[in-house]
């Protein structure tokens, strides 16, 4: 079986995210500044008359990795045999490291990779969790990953509606400790909160204090608390002192850089993204990292297309339970319109591949 074709598709939603001023109101949405959820679908055809679908990294970026994907990617794919995804994958990444190992090259391949593992999962008639080690759960827990608001009474709000929603997990966006603070009164005590900060501070020390002021609030982890995100060193300083869990891991471009971060000892939780670290294949070797490591796997995932069905199949595959990304917002159109969670959990699909397609009406709006 050899590829044919690969093409980019963007999809572009319209959403709301429990703010009244976003971007229905005129203002943009989340730390982001996004007017739209778009997605970057990679379809990858072969002379088998198997399609696969998967997703590259993302948001306001989306065009950027679709140039890539079309203009250096898509042409040296075509005519390549399939059969050991790896093999391939690390092929076309040393073809184009010279571009960098993150960023839009890495995210348009990421994209193919999980579009491969998709056709191999069709091709052998098996969802894709059982190429993965089999799924050792039907459903998966998911926790809301609120956009980011500025606002306390916002942040309280919309916190508890995803509780009434049944999600029993709660990310937030804020650095104001206002706003978690309000957050944390809106949700059952047990209810834990997870803090991604995106490197919001600059020193060790600033970092440490941040981490200080919200003991004792049922804080699971601290996302990367200091900039840059590259500085092991500095997170694992962090982490010495910081009494609570430290997460991070989805700005960085290669299974590589998250081992070496690993082995810094600078993180509890390693947080890959499926959409921009080398595909299910870049995860399966995170996954291995990680437990070689000691530390939680619990994918970044803040996408609505084939990313986050990959990242739903790798945990339902993974040996302890851990939580799935829900993106705290309702699209007009979303990629999966059944793809969602109920009660705080999220079925795992069971067809071939992914598990879902995506409707032609739906694909005829892409560009």
């Amino acid at each position: 079986m050899r590829i044919t074709a690969v093409t980019g598709h963007v999809l572009s939603s319209a959403f709301t995210y429990g703010n009244p001023a976003g971007p229905h109101g005129g203002n943009r949405g989340g730390n982001l500044h996004l007017r739209n959820m778009d997605t970057l679908l990679v379809r990858v055809e072969t002379d088998a008359g198997i399609t696969g679908w998967g997703e590259g990294f993302g948001f306001n970026l989306v065009r950027t990795t679709q140039q890539a994907l079309r203009e250096l990617i898509a042409p040296v794919c075509i005519g390549e045999e399939l059969g050991d995804t790896p093999a391939l994958m690390r092929k076309l990444e040393r073809r184009f490291h010279n571009f960098g190992r993150n960023g839009a090259v890495t995210f348009a391949l990421s994209g193919i990779d999980i579009a491969l593992w998709d056709i191999a999962a069709k091709a052998a008639g098996k969802p894709l969790h059982a190429l993965l080690g089999g799924a050792r759960r039907d459903r998966v827990p998911a926790y809301a990953s609120l956009l980011r608001y500025g606002d306390p009474a916002l942040v309280a709000r919309n916190t508890a509606d995803a509780v009434a929603r049944g999600y029993r997990r709660i990310k937030l966006h804020e650095v104001d400790l206002d706003c978690i603070r309000a957050a944390r009164e809106a949700a059952p005590p047990e209810v834990p909160l997870m803090l991604d900060i995106n490197c919001a501070w600059d020193t060790v020390e600033q970092g440490i204090a941040f981490c200080h002021a919200v003991a004792g609030m049922n804080v699971r982890w601290v996302e990367e608390p200091i900039w840059p995100p590259e500085d092991f060193a500095g997170i694992a300083a962090v982490r010495r002192e910081a009494g609570l869990g430290i997460a991070a891991g989805e700005c960085l471009g290669s299974p590589e850089s998250l081992g070496a971060m690993l082995a810094a000892g600078a993180v509890d939780v390693v947080q890959p993204s499926i959409t921009k670290m080398g595909g299910v294949t870049g995860m399966l070797a995170v996954r291995d990292l990680a437990a070689r490591h000691g530390a939680a796997l619990v994918p970044h995932c803040p996408y609505y297309g084939p990313g986050l069905l990959a990242s739903l199949h790798v945990l339902a595959a993974a040996a302890v339970e851990e939580p799935l990304e829900y993106y705290f917002a309702d699209l007009e159109a979303p990629p999966y319109p059944g793809l969602i969670p109920h009660g705080g959990f999220i079925a795992v699909p069971q067809a071939p591949g992914l598990g879902l397609e995506i409707g032609p009406a739906l694909l005829a709006t892409a560009v």
